[in-house]
C-alpha cells in the first residue's frame, strides 16, 4: 500500500475510552478519517449512533457532526489499523492491588500488532508508561517508527484544553518525529521534541508533582483536625497577603486514573526510591478512612446509616476510577453498615435521589463536591462529613 492511499487516516486504539474518543475528535475536526477502535462493545455502538460514551465538554455535538461526513466510526476490528497512516494507542496502563504496573494487557497488544503494523505506518504511543517500555516495544514489533507523545489534557475538558497545551513529541527516529510532530501540530497550540525517556518523566513527573501537591493539603487538614481547628479557615489567613503560599491546594479526595497510577509506576522506575511519591500515596489513600475514625470516636456506626453524596473521583465527571469515595462505600459495605449512595453522573441501579439520601442517612459524607449539592439542604440534626467544605 502506497503512502497516498492513506489519505489523512488515523486509527486509535482504546478510541472509545476518556482519553482516545475526544483526541479522534479533534482530528475529525480537522478533516482526518478517523476510525475508533475498541473492545468495549457497548462504546462501539453508542458512538456509531451520535452518543458519547462519557461525560466530556462538547463531545455530542462535535461526534454527531462528523459522523454524517463519514469522517469518524467505531469498531472492535483491530484489522482497521491496515487501513490509516497513523495508529495511535491510548488503551488503559493501570497498576496492580500492590500498586505495582500492570502491563500484560498493554503488551498483549503490541503482539498483535505485530503482523499488521506497516513499515509506511506511523505508531504513536499516548498512554502513560512505565519509562522503558517504547524501548520495550520497539524489540517486539522489530519496527522503528515509534513516537510517544503523552496526554496531558484535563479529563472532561479535552476539546477546549489540547489546543491551547504544549505537545510533547519523541521517537525511535527523526522521520517519526517529523511526522507526529506535524500531526500534533494541527490540533495544538505549541510541540516540543524531546528524548522518549525525557517524555515518558515529564508525563509521570506531572501527575506525580500534583498528587504530592494534593497530600500535603490532605496531611495538613488532618493534622489540623486533631487539634480542632478549622483548616479551612488557617488555609485562608495562611494565603491572605502572602503570595507564597498561593499554590497550596484545598483538601479532599485525591484519585482518578492517572495521578496514583502515575506516581506509582514511577516508585516502581526509581526501585522504590521515590520516597515521597509512597509517602503522598499512603496519606492520600488513608483519608477517607482518617474521617470514618473521626466517626467512629462520635457514634456507633452499627447502629446508624452512611449516606454518600457522589461516587466519582472528582466532581462533574462519570468517571468512578480509583474513586476514594466509592472505597470508602465498599468499606462500610464489608462491614455491613448500612449505606445509601448517589450521584448525578454515575449511573447505578443502587442509586438514590440525594434528597432521599439526606432524608434516610444518619451521617452524609460528600465523596464527590458536584456543583448540584450545593442547593441541598442539610438538617443541623444530621452528622456532615464535608470535605470540600461545600457547605462551609
Amino acid at each position: 500500500m502506497s503512502k497516498n492511499n492513506y489519505n489523512k487516516s488515523i486509527s486509535i486504539i482504546g478510541g472509545c475510552g476518556h482519553i482516545g474518543f475526544p483526541l479522534g475528535l479533534a482530528f475529525a475536526n480537522i478533516g482526518y478519517k478517523v476510525i475508533l477502535i475498541d473492545n468495549n462493545l457497548n462504546n462501539v455502538d453508542l458512538i456509531n449512533k451520535g452518543i458519547a460514551p462519557y461525560k466530556e465538554d462538547k463531545v455530542n455535538l462535535f461526534l454527531k457532526r462528523n459522523l454524517r461526513k463519514k469522517k469518524i466510526f467505531a469498531t472492535n476490528n483491530l484489522d482497521k489499523i491496515k487501513k490509516t497512516e497513523y495508529i495511535i494507542i491510548c488503551i488503559g496502563t493501570p497498576i496492580n492491588p500492590n500498586f505495582r504496573p500492570y502491563l500484560k494487557n498493554f503488551l498483549k497488544l503490541i503482539r498483535k500488532l505485530k503482523k499488521k503494523i506497516k513499515i509506511n505506518q506511523t505508531l504513536i504511543i499516548r498512554s502513560s508508561v512505565y519509562p522503558g517500555l517504547c524501548k520495550k516495544i520497539n524489540k517486539i514489533l522489530n519496527f522503528e517508527n515509534i513516537c510517544y507523545c503523552p496526554e496531558r489534557v484535563v479529563q472532561g475538558k479535552m476539546l477546549t484544553e489540547i489546543k491551547n497545551l504544549t505537545q510533547i513529541v519523541s521517537g525511535q527516529n527523526r522521520t517519526s518525529v517529523k511526522k507526529a510532530s506535524l500531526l500534533f501540530k494541527k490540533i495544538c497550540k505549541k510541540v516540543i521534541i524531546t528524548s522518549i525517556l525525557e517524555a515518558e518523566l515529564i508525563k509521570l513527573f506531572s501527575n506525580a508533582y500534583r498528587y504530592v501537591h494534593f497530600a500535603i493539603a490532605n496531611e495538613f487538614f488532618m493534622i489540623c483536625e486533631k487539634h480542632s481547628i478549622d483548616f479551612n479557615k488557617l488555609r485562608k489567613n495562611m494565603l491572605d497577603g502572602y503570595n507564597r503560599n498561593s499554590s497550596l491546594p484545598r483538601q479532599g479526595f485525591t484519585a482518578g486514573p492517572c495521578l496514583l497510577k502515575d506516581t506509582m509506576q514511577l516508585f516502581s522506575f526509581t526501585k522504590n526510591k521515590f520516597d515521597l511519591g509512597l509517602a503522598s500515596m499512603k496519606i492520600n489513600e488513608k483519608l477517607p478512612f482518617f474521617l470514618l475514625n473521626n466517626i467512629k470516636k462520635r457514634v456507633n456506626l452499627k447502629n446508624k446509616t452512611v449516606g454518600i453524596l457522589g461516587l466519582t473521583f472528582k466532581s462533574e465527571t462519570d468517571d468512578i476510577r480509583d474513586s476514594l469515595s466509592l472505597k470508602l462505600l465498599n468499606y462500610l459495605k464489608k462491614k455491613n453498615i448500612k449505606t445509601f449512595q448517589s450521584d448525578p453522573f454515575y449511573k447505578d441501579k443502587k442509586n438514590v435521589n440525594p434528597k432521599k439520601l439526606i432524608n434516610k442517612s444518619d451521617i452524609i459524607i460528600v465523596g464527590a463536591p458536584h456543583q448540584s449539592y450545593k442547593k441541598l439542604y442539610i438538617p443541623k440534626k444530621k452528622i456532615l462529613i464535608d470535605i470540600w467544605n461545600m457547605y462551609n
